[in-house]
């Protein structure tokens, strides 16, 4: 490099110039450095400086190729210039300015030479290459090289107190560690009290001192949330916690976030600074133990299946130190040589019921301070050791570890209700389990949490009690489980095989019916006239199943009759008003059959009229004749005679042409049991039947529609007055603007996003209704 330049020049310089110029004028090249001089000196001007009485003890360098000259101006603790042998801690002299005759680095530089005249001083700029910097990495013990090896590493915040990733993803967790994406790693977190010295604790452990992780001797907690670094130097992710006792918002959510950077440790430190070792210690490792197996193991080994891991996740939990900090009381297992802190340790486990089976292995290490600062050299060699030890838990790539912190803070998430705070155990289950609760027995759910969105219905441990507000009873069809299958019924307003209309007749007449998908119609409630048995003793079996938050509970299809019936109001009072159309003919038909005698043909087997063959259309309307019970036209079966002997007593009744022609004929008609199946009982049939069902139809068209949808909702839909908006597009709702129910989810939907027709059996629509967007884009039956 040329000393005598002012500009700067690109590239490197492999030549200094004397600094002195008492021989040579400034023109000869370099040899020595003279530190108390502060300069640079060829070989002519160093031996004629030097044989000076005052500068003869100068300490002289001979310096090498690349060589720059550390800072001059640079100062001690005491205000005085660094000399040579406290090189350590001098910076590299980035400038010589030529008037001061002084080496400066940058920082001296812009600090002396950035006002006033100096900032006119020529300077020569110093290129320090590769070589300088080998030359001092050479020059350098150990020890030095691994703090400079730690001087850059800063904490980000990993998690904060709300249990929220502060990391966007995999790369930029990698890029806060400051590590190669491939650098197998391992975690070393820290636990302890509020005030016990955490954060100190890592820095002096790891980072020789330098304050990585924040510390304050105020007395509000200085790490708040969960903070991480790395330390390139072991090849590890150090995490430090907040403390316990400390926080006062959030302190379950905060206690469970402890727990998840417990799982993804390899080494925990417990941090205490109490004389003696108090319980707290103990069950706080026990609860974690505890929690560690019943909740975490399973979603670790779930990740390393879901990620495609090569490194199991979940062998054995992380090993712990307990790093025990005394003043005046004497280390455990100090009294007695022969006794080992380990097995003290484990003994005070088995005392307080506590096992921490889940650690891979638990260690002791104390220090007693008697003057500060405290002495962290045992337990960093212990750290060392630890993670020396590749037996149980293997080092892993950074993604891996973000993988599985992402797994558990998905699946053990969400908001803790307060009255769950105050537990015996520092991680309750109710910090991991769903928050569910049966709204009929009280009991809760025994899934882990967010479980829901992997599709896993709720569980719980005990069984459910009937409760009449939610009619949780379910029916499973008996002749189905006596043949080894579990199919589940429900009352139904008909059978899936009835047409809507057809299907609500028989509902007026018959009552529900229960329908199983193997088996067909079970059951109907009124079959017969009287001595209906209860469906539980005859064709089903019932189990109580619990009723969860945000589930459809357990609404029988006969609960929608009403609103059926007003689905099928426009048709229905058309076919009433309109007696030639073909729905009226099949109900007519389907009750005629219901109520006829015996010895009647069914209407479906009548194709065509008995004496002219004549075929019968849709329209057109069968006669039985009360004698024979066979079909006619009305122009075969106009005549009229009583029939007494088939039980229509003395009143003419209409009879076929030859049954009149042959009315002197006594019929052979076999002795009737009783009057209940004489024209009492016919009469009273018709009566009801016309009553229930055509009467309920003309009753609901007389009345106003609005004035009944209230009444006829179903309990899961949503009521009409707090629909406010479309469920789906949010358009408000107006005169204009219909509102509409989706029969799959009950929410109140725009005609547009409604329009598409599917039929939804589980809630006992078994044709095509109406189904909201969303609803009819779900795979399967409904």
């Amino acid at each position: 490099m040329s000393a005598h330049t002012q500009t700067v020049e690109k590239g490197q310089n492999t030549t200094l110039l004397c600094q002195e110029s008492y021989v040579c004028s400034g023109t000869d090249e370099a040899i020595f450095e003279c530190d108390e001089c502060r300069s640079l000196q060829c070989q002519r001007c160093e031996e004629e400086l030097h044989q000076l009485e005052r500068l003869r003890n100068h300490e002289r360098t001979r310096i090498r190729p690349g060589h720059v000259p550390y800072c001059d101006s640079c100062k001690g603790a005491n205000g005085n210039i660094m000399h040579a042998s406290m090189t350590g801690s001098r910076q590299i002299a980035a400038v010589r300015c030529q008037v001061c005759k002084i080496n400066l680095c940058v920082e001296c530089q812009k600090r002396t030479h950035a006002g006033g005249n100096k900032r006119k001083h020529p300077v020569t700029v110093y290129h320090a290459g590769k070589a300088q910097e080998q030359e001092e990495e050479e020059g350098m013990d150990e020890e030095t090289k691994r703090r400079k090896m730690t001087e850059k590493v800063v904490s980000f915040l990993l998690v904060d107190e709300t249990e929220e990733i502060q990391v966007r993803n995999e790369e930029d967790f990698i890029k806060k560690l400051d590590c190669s994406p491939d650098q197998h790693l391992k975690v070393v977190s820290i636990f302890g009290n509020t005030g016990d010295g955490k954060s100190h604790t890592l820095n002096h452990t790891f980072f020789y001192g330098r304050e990585v992780f924040k510390t304050s001797p105020a007395q509000e907690s200085c790490t708040v949330g969960v903070w991480a670094a790395y330390d390139p130097v072991r090849k590890v992710v150090v995490i430090d916690t907040e403390g316990l006792l400390g926080a006062t918002v959030n302190l379950s959510q905060r206690t469970r976030l402890l727990l998840k950077v417990l799982a993804i440790s390899d080494l925990v430190i417990y941090r205490t600074r109490a004389d003696r070792l108090h319980n707290d210690l103990f069950k706080f490792l026990g609860d974690a133990s505890e929690a560690y197996l019943k909740h975490f193991t399973k979603e670790l080994k779930a990740t390393t299946a879901r990620c495609g891991l090569d490194v199991p996740l979940s062998t054995l939990g992380p090993g712990v130190i307990i790093f025990h900090e005394t003043v005046y009381t004497k280390l455990l297992g100090s009294d007695h040589p022969s006794e080992v802190p380990e097995k003290l340790i484990q003994d005070r486990f088995r005392k307080l019921s506590c096992f921490p089976e889940a650690f891979s292995s638990i260690h002791y290490k104390g220090t007693r301070t008697y003057n500060p600062p405290t002495d962290f050299s045992g337990l960093r060699r212990a750290v060392e050791q630890q993670l020396e030890n590749n037996t149980t838990r293997s080092p892993r790539q950074p993604g891996v570890i973000y993988k599985a912190l992402k797994a558990l803070s998905d699946r053990f998430s969400g908001e803790i209700p307060d009255d769950q705070m105050a537990h015996s155990s520092f991680f309750p289950d109710e910090y991991f389990t769903c928050s569910s609760v049966c709204l009929s027995c009280g009991c809760g759910c025994k899934k882990s949490m967010n479980h829901a969105k992997e599709g896993v219905p709720h569980e719980s441990k005990s069984r459910c009690r009937y409760s009449h507000q939610y009619d949780n009873r379910v029916y499973t069809c008996k002749a189905c489980y006596e043949r080894g299958m579990e199919v589940s019924v429900v009352p139904k307003t008909s059978a899936s095989t009835d047409s809507p209309w057809l299907g609500l007749a028989k509902y007026a007449w018959s009552g529900y019916v229960i329908e199983c998908p193997n088996c067909g119609v079970v059951y109907r409630s009124r079959q017969y006239w009287f001595g209906n048995q209860d469906p539980v003793n005859t064709v089903v079996r019932t189990e109580i199943e619990h009723v969860w938050p945000g589930t459809d509970g357990f609404l029988k299809d006969n609960n929608n009759a009403a609103q059926r019936l007003l689905d099928g109001m426009n048709f229905m009072a058309q076919s009433v008003s309109e007696l030639s159309l073909g729905p009226t003919k099949a109900v007519t038909s389907w009750l005629t059959d219901q109520i006829a005698p015996a010895y009647w043909r069914p209407n479906s087997q009548i194709l065509s009229c008995k004496k002219c063959n004549t075929p019968f259309k849709d329209n057109d309307t069968k006669h039985h004749c009360r004698a024979c019970g066979e079909g006619f036209c009305d122009g075969c079966s106009s005549k009229t005679r009583p029939v007494p002997e088939r039980g229509w007593g003395p009143a003419p009744v209409r009879v076929c042409d030859n049954c009149y022609d042959n009315r002197g004929i006594q019929l052979d008609v076999a002795e009737l049991p009783s009057d209940e199946e004489g024209g009492t009982l016919i009469a009273r049939k018709v009566g009801e039947a016309v009553q229930n069902t055509l009467g309920a139809v003309v009753t609901a068209m007389d009345i106003p529609l609005g004035l009944v949808k209230d009444a006829a909702r179903p309990a899961y839909w949503v009521p009409d007055h707090e629909i406010l908006h479309c469920h789906n597009c949010r358009k408000e709702f107006s005169i204009k603007l219909s509102k509409h129910h989706c029969r799959a989810c009950g929410q109140g939907f725009c005609d547009e996003c409604s329009h598409d027709r599917r039929a939804v059996p589980s809630r006992g629509w078994d044709h095509p209704v109406r189904v909201c967007f969303n609803c009819n884009k779900k795979p399967g039956d409904l």
